[in-house]
């Protein structure tokens, strides 16, 4: 393997993983933050692709992204209502709102499973001509996932510092808090997960305009995909500030995309790779028990050998 192929490798890897790691940084807000476990995402990843490339394809590919973003905002208020207003259980309200979403996407793309948006402009060529003379010139590509996902990191970092922000992390931690705080946990899961669900809608977006097409299963088993991400950036990158956090899962991200991609490289076949995924969330969720273990093993050899 040659080192511009193995550059090109990783080049990939990297713009993938920072698109995705979108959905990554919606899952950290509602899984680690809210304590809830959004099942939605595959759908609200499928409709922020859909209303994406229907804009796209009017001729408004910047418009396609605030309009992909406050459809997944709607699709996180349904599930939120659900939860909140209903009384459903957060995973059975995901599992409802994502079995919604497949009906609702297709309509949106008109009643077809692909766009081909192979002949229409996307915010990846309009930044093309806008990047020209410029350090990133040819690499709009990587310019605009760099821009998005420092934008939603600056976001997160310092709303989750606001009376709100914190407000969100203490409804995850104790519900019950709250509520004596006179802070209504119903108002702060909606925010939450209206927030979430924009990130994951303008992941999908942005995936979708990169591919150039968007289909019906696109947003498929990024639910597990987001959380393998989340759980090997806290792992090898920490919880100890907010910024490294969220800058771990974006570190996780890459990573398991990077890791995909060399299984590719090395000519696993198409058939395997839901395997090969699986296998990475195995050892990602496993990893801190491992590390645990490991620990304790450790501690164990050290107290025989000052016994002896």
């Amino acid at each position: 393997m040659s080192f511009t192929t193995i550059l090109g490798l990783g080049q990939t890897a990297l713009e993938l993983g920072l698109m995705s790691s979108l959905t990554v940084l919606a899952l950290f807000l509602s899984y680690t933050m809210l304590n809830v476990c959004d099942l939605s995402t595959d759908g609200c990843f499928t409709l922020g692709a859909a209303v994406g490339a229907v804009v796209a394809l009017a001729g408004q590919p910047f418009l396609s992204i605030p309009a992909a973003m406050l459809a997944g905002m709607l699709s996180g208020f349904v599930t939120a209502f659900l939860q909140t207003r209903m009384g459903v259980n957060s995973l059975l309200a995901g599992i409802v709102v994502n079995t919604a979403l497949y009906s609702i996407n297709i309509a949106v793309m008109g009643n077809t499973s692909l766009l081909n948006m192979n002949k229409t402009e996307t915010v990846f060529t309009k930044m093309q001509s806008a990047l020209e003379g410029t350090f990133f010139a040819g690499q709009q590509k990587l310019a605009v996932s760099l821009i998005a996902v420092a934008l939603v990191i600056v976001f997160l970092s310092l709303f989750l510092r606001t009376k709100l922000g914190l407000a969100i992390r203490a409804t995850g931690n104790n519900p019950d808090m709250v509520r004596s705080s006179s802070i209504n946990p119903a108002v702060t899961t909606t925010i939450g997960l209206c927030i979430a669900g924009s990130f994951t809608a303008l992941s999908g977006c942005l995936l979708a305009q990169y591919q150039k097409a968007a289909d019906i299963n696109i947003g498929q088993g990024m639910v597990t995909i987001a959380l393998a991400s989340l759980i090997i950036g806290e792992t090898l990158v920490g919880k100890r500030t907010m910024v490294r956090r969220v800058l771990g899962v974006v570190f996780g991200s890459c990573l398991y995309r990077f890791i995909v991609a060399v299984a590719l490289r090395f000519n696993v076949p198409a058939a395997a790779m839901k395997l090969v995924s699986a296998l990475i969330v195995a050892v990602a969720v496993s990893m801190p028990a491992i590390r645990a273990k490991f620990a304790f093993e450790q501690r164990k050899h050290n107290a025989r050998k000052e016994v002896h």
